[in-house]
């Protein structure tokens, strides 16, 4: 007696992606909020996330909040996607998110003139942010590697690739703009990560 086929891999995987995908828009959501729970002289356009986060300010939690559920959604999508990423792809994002976690747990200077803060963390937050940075950045360009005939995946691996490195250039050059600059790298990267998780192609 034959029996009624069961759901497909998609259909099996698709709540937890989804899932994923809302872990995402929570961090994105804390992080675009952030800056209206620190004080008024802080700047969404020339002052970064990770100012918003700042120590010793009143509100950083909620960026910090942002940045903890983004790296361990991170870590979770690295595990959650083994079957479709590389090992070594797999392994730079898991990196990835266990920097951003760490960016929570290591917050910069403030930007508050005059304000006391410890000099070790804001190096360790230092280290961590930019090791992140290159996490990401070789985490994609390994991706980017693997596709074959995806040719969609490929130019939004292309943009994530060159954002990660032309935005921080940016920046430098432009430091009136960096809040704005890097908030677009974050929206890069959560866009990424999003189609990774959505896109069930596989390739």
């Amino acid at each position: 007696m034959s029996h009624p086929p069961g759901p497909s891999l998609g259909q099996r995987t698709w709540p937890s992606r989804a899932i994923g995908v809302g872990l995402l828009v929570v961090s994105l959501l804390a992080l675009l909020l952030a800056p209206t729970r620190v004080p008024a002289s802080y700047s969404w356009m020339r002052h970064t996330t990770s100012e918003s986060a700042a120590q010793g300010v009143t509100g950083a939690w909620l960026a910090r909040l942002g940045f903890l559920v983004f790296g361990l959604t991170v870590i979770w999508i690295s595990g959650r996607l083994r079957e479709r990423w590389s090992l070594p792809a797999r392994s730079m994002h898991a990196a990835f998110g266990v920097l951003m976690t760490a960016t929570a747990a290591f917050s910069t200077r403030p930007w508050l003139p005059d304000s006391p803060y410890d000099p070790v963390e804001d190096a360790l937050h230092s280290f961590t942010a930019t090791a992140m940075g290159f996490a990401f950045a070789i985490g994609t360009v390994l991706r980017l590697l693997q596709r074959r005939h995806d040719r969609c995946g490929r130019v939004v691996d292309l943009v994530a690739i060159v954002a990660s490195v032309a935005i921080p250039l940016a920046m430098s050059a432009l430091p009136e703009w960096d809040g704005l600059l890097q908030r677009g790298m974050f929206a890069i990267a959560y866009i990424w990560y999003g189609f990774e998780l959505l896109d069930r192609r596989g390739g």
